[in-house]
């Protein structure tokens, strides 16, 4: 769960938005909108497999084309 602590002299609108950029980064939005409807052990496996397929291509990619940095 995301939680933030408020400064002595912060405004409750830079608290709350520290708060929802917070929720963002745990995934807690992605995470409520996946549970709100039941998913199927077909579907669930087919998504993994799909999220698992997309990882490996990211890493492949990274270790085939790194970043280079010049000074």
């Amino acid at each position: 769960m995301a939680g933030i602590k408020i400064g002595n002299n912060e405004s409750i609108d830079n608290a709350l938005r520290r708060f929802k950029r917070e929720c963002e980064k745990a995934g807690v939005m992605h995470e409520l909108k996946r549970r709100e409807y039941y998913e199927s052990p077909s579907t669930r496996k087919k998504r993994k497999a799909q999220e698992a397929e997309r990882k490996r291509r990211k890493k492949a990619k990274k270790r085939f084309f790194p970043r280079t940095y010049s000074k």
